[in-house]
């Protein structure tokens, strides 16, 4: 039996469940203007699994790698749905 497919979905289910709340914590708190932390941490990712040589945890990387790039998005939709009062916005000092 081949469990290779169904860990890898575990883990994508994992990690976008933990981006979720990553994303909304850092509108939250920082704002749109950590975009390029994601956009490193995604090209990181993308470039570990580049030289993994075991499959499930290269594809682990990869799809940790998109879904930093999928955050980036997020963000700037989360902003969105702040000013639209959705979720609660921090007031600046």
């Amino acid at each position: 039996m081949h469990i290779e497919g169904i860990l890898i979905g575990l883990a994508a289910f994992v990690l976008i469940g933990l981006f979720h709340p990553l994303v909304i914590q850092g509108e939250y708190h920082f704002g749109t203007k950590i975009w390029p932390l994601f956009l490193i941490a995604g090209l990181l990712f993308c470039g570990l699994s580049l030289y993994i040589g075991q499959i499930v945890l290269s594809a682990i990387l990869g799809v940790a790698g998109f879904s930093s790039f999928w955050s980036i998005g997020e963000l700037f939709h989360q902003k969105r749905r702040v000013e639209k009062g959705w979720f609660p916005k921090k007031e600046r000092k």
